[in-house]
């Protein structure tokens, strides 16, 4: 496909003209990376975007998917990846956004393994689609729930933060009484962070909640009741 060549290539070199060698290694330290940063800072990296994705379209779905594998799959630092990312969020292509997409998420959340990579297609990918597409993504979540992979299971905890008033509340239960006895740090943070942000809707849920849970950790109950009233 010339459309996903093109823009690949053309994703490398815009990204290494933008880097800054002397920042590459702070940002490395800082995100716990095995692999190399160019030093190209967020706001840097979406002016390079928005002179990509607006200079190389790509025509359909499969050369959608297959620009966002092959930017993920091949990525020799680690700003290509978050370009992969980006290009997943891409308005101009939100209309192929559905649970076909499934796949690719799932391989970039379980090998990409980190908050950075995580938290952004738990949320803003997995969550609308399972808002779309809850009789699909429902039932894959909950297994993502009790998945060995930590990474599905912060996925499926945070993947509602959101959701505002179309929180499922019964799938939010389960996901994170899944992990109430996990001692994993994201895990921890994640129930608090869900759980915190339906406190903005629904404080005396979050309150019921974390009182029917004691098992909760203490950083889970100080980060969902961090604004609720005492």
């Amino acid at each position: 496909m010339d459309e996903v060549d093109d823009l690949v290539s053309a994703a490398r070199k815009a990204l290494a003209a933008a880097g800054d060698p002397a920042k590459a290694p702070a940002m490395r330290r800082y995100m716990k990376s095995t692999m190399p940063f160019r030093g190209v800072p967020k706001p840097g990296r979406q002016a390079v975007t928005r002179r990509l994705f607006a200079e190389f379209p790509l025509p359909d779905k499969g050369s959608f998917v297959a620009a966002a594998e092959r930017l993920w799959r091949e990525a020799q630092f680690r700003e290509e990846r978050y370009v992969a990312i980006d290009l997943t969020g891409h308005r101009a292509y939100a209309r192929w956004q559905d649970s076909s997409l499934l796949p690719l998420y799932e391989e970039m959340i379980v090998t990409g393994a980190w908050w950075d990579y995580v938290d952004e297609l738990a949320a803003r990918r997995v969550g609308p689609i399972l808002r779309t597409e809850p009789a699909i993504m429902g039932p894959v979540l909950r297994r993502w729930a009790v998945d060995e992979d930590h990474w599905r299971r912060r996925t499926a905890i945070i993947c509602q933060l959101g959701a505002k008033e179309e929180v499922d509340l019964d799938l939010l239960t389960f996901v994170i009484e899944a992990s109430i006895g996990e001692s994993n740090f994201f895990l921890r943070k994640g129930i608090g962070w869900a759980l915190r942000q339906h406190a903005r809707r629904d404080p005396d849920w979050v309150k019921r909640f974390v009182d029917a849970h004691p098992g909760l950790s203490p950083l889970s109950v100080r980060e969902a009741l961090k604004h609720v009233p005492r």
